[in-house]
């Protein structure tokens, strides 16, 4: 009987196995190249160096070293931290709050300022990047971290807010008549009772930011396009491959640094990932 149902499920594991080796093979082909002399990379493929022993001894650092150190790469990797961490961190801040005072806070105007976030979800980023550029010129702001950090974290607000807030609306309202009825404040209530409710979400919505934020070129590229000593990994590997087009073992080292940071942070908070994304969709 167990062999039965083993044989049934056998195709859709081959077509699992299948998929997942084809959509690793990109992943695994930029690292391999990455530690792969220029001679070897121009003269053979990638899979050649895992099934032929004789190119293994070749394999080398010499290309993580060089990016690292003349090409720059090592500064703008601690940029790419300092602009990414810091808008996380404020994007969530701001819209748990606005989400909660959304879900649960009754004031006039309410709906209409919902209705507003809502539909700023749908306005492309592109529209607004001139009129906050020349703001930022004014202000001061441009090639700078805050500057970045305020607009990441704009250009992020409006989807954080509307979907922590429908988290926050389906929370039973039982909890929270009781922490009034005992005295609590609503900032009180947000901080004992919404924020340990919402790990899973904040995590998915951390995570989206993160990952936003650190592959983002566009919004670096306009604020941040003249300014080199702030430029994060994507706008460097950007100007990498323009001036070192050729250059393709460097290039294979740049882009493995640049994405290695977002898969360690999609691997370890998985969990809350999948957990967040199923957050309110049964209730009971």
């Amino acid at each position: 009987m167990k062999a039965t149902r083993i044989l049934k499920r056998l195709p859709l594991h081959l077509l699992v196995i299948t998929l997942a080796v084809i959509w690793l093979a990109p992943s695994l082909g930029l690292l391999v190249s990455s530690f792969r002399p220029r001679q070897d990379l121009l003269s053979s493929g990638w899979w050649t160096a895992l099934v032929t022993p004789s190119y293994w001894s070749q394999f080398t650092l010499d290309n993580y070293r060089d990016v690292l150190t003349s090409q720059g790469m090592g500064r703008a990797f601690l940029n790419s931290f300092i602009i990414t961490v810091p808008t996380t961190l404020l994007t969530l801040a701001i819209a748990a709050l606005a989400a909660y005072a959304l879900a649960w806070m009754n004031f006039r105007g309410r709906q209409l300022l919902l209705m507003t976030v809502i539909g700023l979800i749908v306005i492309p980023l592109q529209m607004t990047l001139i009129p906050v550029l020349r703001m930022f010129n004014v202000l001061k702001l441009s090639g700078t971290f805050p500057g970045i950090w305020l607009a990441h974290a704009g250009y992020g607000l409006p989807l954080m807010i509307y979907l922590l807030r429908n988290f926050f609306g389906a929370l039973p309202r039982e909890l929270f008549e009781s922490a009034f009825i005992d005295g609590a404040t609503p900032f009180r209530a947000f901080v004992k009772l919404v924020l340990p409710l919402s790990v899973p979400v904040l995590a998915s919505a951390g995570i989206f930011q993160f990952l936003w934020v650190w592959n983002d070129l566009l919004v670096a590229l306009v604020y941040l396009g003249g300014f080199e000593e702030v430029a994060p990994l994507t706008l460097k590997l950007s100007l990498l491959v323009g001036s070192r087009g050729q250059d393709w073992h460097l290039l294979t080292a740049a882009a493995f640094i640049s994405m290695i940071v977002p898969m360690i942070v999609f691997l370890s908070l998985q969990r809350y990932f999948v957990r967040g994304i199923l957050a309110g969709a049964v209730k009971g």
